[in-house]
């Protein structure tokens, strides 16, 4: 059961040029479902097995997102299911997202995923990884680099939350001005989730992914 009055809280705080995802890996289809109901139209999920039998037992105009570490040899399973996948950590893995969607004859929107956090269980691209690819861009056809996702350290510590995302903002901004200043579709900064997407909304996030707010924690 999801926690509506959280829901439609969130739904009625959010400006309106920020997008809502519902982080719904592990989760019932009668809770996904539930807050599909309330407007929720943007879920996220991180093992292509699972999404892959979600879609099949829900409504059509949901958009599903990936989240999580994806492994090389499950691209494959989701790149014509996904609205947006929000972790590409690393240049291996964008040339076998580009490979596969040539394969399949698709554009792949993503994010490319940095890693701004304290934490070493976290991943990403350092800053300089995330400028070499950058560079490297126009190599890649079959795909629309539309932002970049970071996630900030789980800690209590609000100041070090706001330098995370204020890093990780002035990247996007840096990379818009400079790198992609004639493409729109780099638009989009992913981050902040149910503890500290307050303070991503205040460091420019245009996307937030909120799961236990919603569905409550996971079991």
């Amino acid at each position: 059961m999801i926690s509506k009055e959280s829901l439609i809280r969130l739904q009625q705080d959010l400006p309106p040029n920020v997008k809502l995802v519902a982080v719904s890996k592990f989760k019932p289809i009668e809770d996904i479902l539930e807050a599909y109901n309330l407007g929720v139209k943007d879920f996220a999920e991180n093992r292509p097995q699972e999404l892959s039998r979600k879609m099949g037992q829900l409504p059509d105009d949901i958009r599903w997102h990936f989240i999580g570490h994806l492994q090389t040899n499950k691209i494959k399973y989701i790149i014509e299911k996904v609205t947006l996948i929000h972790s590409v950590d690393s240049l291996n893995l964008l040339k076998e997202i580009d490979k596969e969607a040539g394969k399949k004859g698709v554009k792949v929107n993503l994010l490319l995923q940095v890693y701004i956090s304290s934490e070493l269980t976290k991943q990403g691209l350092s800053r300089s990884e995330l400028y070499d690819i950058v560079a490297l861009k126009e190599q890649f056809e079959n795909v629309k680099i539309c932002g970049l996702m970071g996630m900030a350290s789980f800690t209590d510590d609000s100041n070090l939350i706001k330098e995370e995302f204020s890093f990780l903002h002035s990247l996007f901004n840096d990379l818009k001005s400079n790198y992609f200043v004639e493409n729109s579709q780099f638009s989009e900064l992913s981050m902040g989730m149910s503890s500290d997407y307050k303070i991503a909304l205040e460091h420019g996030s245009t996307i937030i992914r909120v799961g236990s707010l919603i569905f409550g924690e996971r079991e």
